[in-house]
């Protein structure tokens, strides 16, 4: 039986998709949530409607556990964003650089794989209330302070969060083989079985989709890393010209959130 996460909707519901061909390469297919990409969920660390995702830990957000690296290139890009940060960004910037570093072995679907080292019960990087330059993470912050996109100083599963992209090539019946790019909502199953133990989980609450844009906005710079310039660029037009319609498939978290605004507002 199905454990519905009081305040969060259910985890099944319709959704609306989009396929098109990447301009710059006609053998890359992508598929797109329209229902999540035209959702107006949004990052609300730092607020109230924040519960994080593990209990009694609200101010850790989703930074409980530490970010797993995907590969060398992820870890010398992590490398190279810790060597910018001072005692000023970072609150844990002497134990990060101390004898036991910031990055820890652990496990990663039954493989031996880096992740950041958790501290005091969260990732090490994320500075906890009270620290003069502020909660949240480091290297975000740090990001903005030198005004570039966060992804470029984060580990990539942190700044992908919450898109999901997944990548499969596939074979049509004339034989021929193209790559399928899939992007959507990375929700609770998308962590696999652990999923269903957070705590809380932003995406499906109604208190997070109070974004004033659509997520294919506000996560232009992410989207456009993962898809391609000429390829994002393309998803923005159908997801522009498709929001000037009504959706056939809303993301219930968004229209109940409308709903609630609906019933709060004083009646002409």
């Amino acid at each position: 039986m199905r454990r519905r996460h009081p305040g969060e909707v259910d985890p099944d519901f319709p959704r609306e998709w989009v396929e098109f061909y990447d301009p710059a390469n006609p053998e890359h297919l992508i598929a797109a949530d329209l229902t999540w990409l035209l959702s107006r969920w949004t990052c609300v660390f730092g607020t109230a409607a924040c519960q994080g995702t593990v209990k009694d830990r609200p101010d850790d957000g989703c930074c409980s556990h530490g970010a797993f690296l995907s590969d060398d290139d992820d870890i010398a890009n992590l490398d190279d964003a810790v060597s910018k940060l001072t005692d000023a960004d970072w609150q844990f910037r002497e134990k990060g650089l101390g004898s036991k570093g910031y990055l820890e072995l652990d496990e990663y679907e039954d493989k031996p794989s880096l992740r950041t080292r958790k501290y005091k019960g969260a990732c090490i990087f994320l500075n906890r209330p009270g620290f003069p330059g502020g909660i949240g993470c480091a290297l975000h912050s740090k990001a903005l302070k030198l005004g570039v996109e966060p992804l470029t100083m984060k580990p990539e599963v942190c700044w992908q969060l919450p898109i999901r992209r997944t990548q499969e090539w596939v074979t049509r019946p004339d034989g021929s083989e193209i790559l399928k790019t899939t992007v959507t909502e990375y929700d609770r199953r998308g962590w696999g079985e652990g999923g269903e133990d957070l705590h809380w989980y932003c995406t499906g609450d109604p208190a997070a989709h109070v974004g004033k844009k659509a997520v294919w906005e506000t996560y232009a710079p992410e989207l456009t890393e993962l898809l391609g310039a000429e390829a994002y660029a393309e998803l923005a037009g159908l997801c522009k010209r498709r929001s000037g319609f009504p959706l056939i498939a809303v993301h219930p978290a968004t229209q109940e959130r409308g709903r609630r605004r609906s019933r709060a507002s004083p009646s002409n």
